[in-house]
């Protein structure tokens, strides 16, 4: 193994990202990628339904209860709806940017269990851009914001056309989602440079 992966760290030419003008304001709700999102959405029973907030610059902050069917060992919180949780969130930083983007590559590390019951306090932030590459780190933490970190990540995130969804999701969700006029005009809209 080597001794670290550097996927996930900004090249030397890597610039700052710039916060969207029609991004969220400080403070105002990251919308969810719609309702049947496992991470943000509302459909979702089991759903993780994080709540995302924008912070001042290319950063948001977020909040995950983990519930019983989130659980792996008896009581704690499942290793990999940690990871999901980081990467949703990681994920919402797009909306800061508004480019359409997925994960290319997410490592995590976990520092301390997480209990069922207990509220995951997630701050994530873009840390540079590369042409389409988008590099991220968050960390989530127990007891409030300014707990013990009990898990972070760092991410890579590659900007994608709306279409790499359109091509390659299950037709009859994609249909659903795209027929909704408000859905497909804001999908469109993030394609657009300033």
């Amino acid at each position: 193994m080597s001794a670290q992966n550097t996927a996930v760290q900004p090249p030397s030419d890597a610039t700052a990202a710039v916060r969207h003008p029609d991004a969220p304001a400080p403070g105002e709700p990251v919308g969810s990628h719609y309702a049947n999102c496992f991470g943000c959405g509302s459909g979702q029973p089991h759903g993780l339904h994080l709540a995302a907030r924008a912070g001042e610059g290319v950063d948001l902050t977020a909040e995950f209860t983990v519930r019983p069917a989130h659980q792996g060992a008896p009581g704690l919180a499942h290793g990999g709806v940690l990871a999901a949780a980081l990467d949703e969130a990681l994920g919402a930083l797009n909306w800061l940017l508004r480019t359409i983007a997925v994960t290319g590559r997410l490592e995590t590390d976990y520092l301390r269990p997480v209990p069922v019951g207990s509220v995951l306090h997630i701050a994530a932030e873009v840390t540079a851009q590369a042409g389409r590459k988008i590099y991220a780190t968050a960390e989530g933490r127990l007891d409030g914001p300014d707990g013990p970190v009990a898990v972070r990540a760092d991410a890579l995130f590659i900007e994608v056309k709306v279409d790499h969804f359109i091509e390659n999701g299950r037709q009859e969700e994609i249909r659903a989602v795209m027929d909704d006029p408000d859905v497909r005009r804001q999908a469109r809209a993030f394609e657009v440079n300033p």
